[in-house]
């Protein structure tokens, strides 16, 4: 058989048989820090996986926050939607999950592993009060969800734990794995890879020796997840996998840096994203297509053959992968800030533990509401690093660019929030109440409010019915 043909022939054979797919999630991971997207970061590995498949410069999580963002990877739909508003919340029995879906549909084996998934909820282990009444409601449903879940051991673990699931997968049925990494989130312990003072700092901070300091112990642990990434691919290429399997890599959330996690700026949402499929996606591309959390689910089905429940909300993107040019973007895509956390309220919580905001971004604009404009701002993870304590200690003694002292520590923070992310993709000039942007504010503000009344959203709306 000619060699041309014989191409096709594999080709149409790989198309028949359902793609496994590997689901590789970094806890606290922003754009653009990855070799890839041109940010001079340590990551080969991410790399070389970006050269192979597609790279996506504006991938959006639901939320700035692990457990609401992550409730939209499995299920198709916003954090609202999902009822996860609140860092500690678990799932609902009642909303099912793609690999669910997979398992009963396609006979896909499923699994999930490492990390904690939050999808069962997350308290601080000295309360013990959560646990208890999820356990007396029958509130934890990650195990009756999955076939295979071992949330054990540290990043080490990660190639016998694949290997494991490998094992265990029955002869001739496709699988789903979830791979949850520790890196970059705190505690930042990486060996050390980054010099602070050869990093480019973001136009929305204050370059400060103390803050770069913080960066680049963040960037170490990004080099150090990028090794563990690589261990998951080379036991595909080892079992003869890789060519179809649909690998994916994508960030939680945003960097626990200032305006990163916990904030609906650039930083807290947008988030890397890297998907190969040698089957089924051409390799070498980069698109700046917008592609949200909600959007993982309805993929992944309609890559297995299935049809997405009408319930889901996400948007398909295999087109997209695909290359296909019946792709119809994205107009818009939203996120939520919720509670985050597991501390009590009192009267000193800063934003960093209780914040809610919602956010809509189309190609060029983006439009934020904050319904507690009178918390006082604190990045959420970070405020207990030097950068942090820098920042505010300059505030604090009136050395601090009023540029950042108006951002970070006025109040009330400013109800709405509008940007021309091509003119001002720091998020540093604010647009709302302009009357040359009213039209585009008008447009925002109702995109949200159809999306607020369409899923039962319990916060006010920002236009009047």
């Amino acid at each position: 058989m000619r060699p041309i043909l014989l191409l096709l022939v594999l080709t149409g054979w790989l198309r028949a048989v359902p793609p496994n797919i590997v689901f590789m999630v970094s806890d606290d991971h922003s754009v653009p820090h990855i070799g890839a997207y041109g940010f001079p970061v340590r990551t080969p590995n991410l790399d070389r996986l970006a050269a192979q498949g597609v790279l996506f410069d504006r991938m959006f999580t639901t939320a700035p926050q692990c457990a609401p963002s992550r409730a939209s990877f499995a299920t198709g739909r916003s954090a609202v939607a999902a009822r996860v508003t609140r860092f500690s919340s678990p799932l609902p029995r009642d909303i099912e999950t793609f690999p669910e879906i997979l398992r009963r549909e396609a006979g896909y084996f499923t699994g999930i592993c490492r990390r904690s998934h939050h999808l069962d909820g997350w308290t601080d282990s000295a309360n013990e009060l959560s646990p208890a009444i999820w356990k007396k409601h029958d509130m934890l449903s990650v195990p009756a969800r999955f076939d295979y879940v071992n949330m054990t051991g540290d990043r080490t673990s990660t190639p016998g734990i694949v290997r494991e699931f490998l094992d265990r997968v029955p002869a001739a049925k496709p699988f789903f794995l979830w791979i949850n990494f520790n890196d970059p989130h705190h505690p930042w312990n990486a060996p050390k890879v980054h010099e602070p003072s050869s990093l480019p700092m973001p136009a929305d901070w204050p370059d400060l020796p103390e803050l770069r300091g913080d960066f680049a112990r963040y960037l170490d642990e990004i080099s150090r997840l990028d090794e563990e990434v690589q261990w998951v691919l080379d036991e595909l290429e080892r079992r003869g996998l890789a060519q179809n399997t649909i690998v994916v890599f994508v960030g939680d959330n945003g960097s626990p840096l200032p305006r990163g996690k916990g904030a609906l700026h650039e930083r807290g949402v947008n988030v890397p994203l890297i998907v190969r499929w040698p089957a089924g996606a051409p390799a070498g591309r980069r698109t700046p297509a917008l592609v949200s959390g909600e959007d993982f689910a309805p993929t992944f089905l309609e890559a297995t053959g299935l049809q997405p429940p009408r319930v889901m909300t996400g948007r398909s993107f295999l087109p997209l992968l695909r290359n296909d040019d019946a792709y119809r973007p994205r107009e818009h895509l939203f996120a939520m800030r919720g509670v985050h956390g597991a501390s009590i309220f009192n009267e000193s919580t800063p934003s960093s533990g209780f914040d809610l905001g919602r956010m809509v971004r189309e190609d060029r604009y983006k439009l934020i509401i904050n319904y507690t404009p009178w918390m006082p701002y604190a990045p959420t993870d970070s405020r207990i690093e030097p950068g942090w304590h820098r920042i505010a200690a300059l505030h604090g003694t009136g050395k601090l660019d009023p540029r950042f002292s108006a951002m970070w520590f006025r109040l009330p923070r400013p109800i709405v929030e509008l940007y021309d992310m091509e003119e001002d993709p720091a998020e540093m000039n604010n647009l709302a109440g302009k009357p040359e942007v009213a039209a585009i504010e008008y447009r925002l503000k109702t995109a949200l409010q159809e999306k607020m009344i369409t899923e039962y959203d319990y916060l006010p709306l920002p236009l009047r019915e």
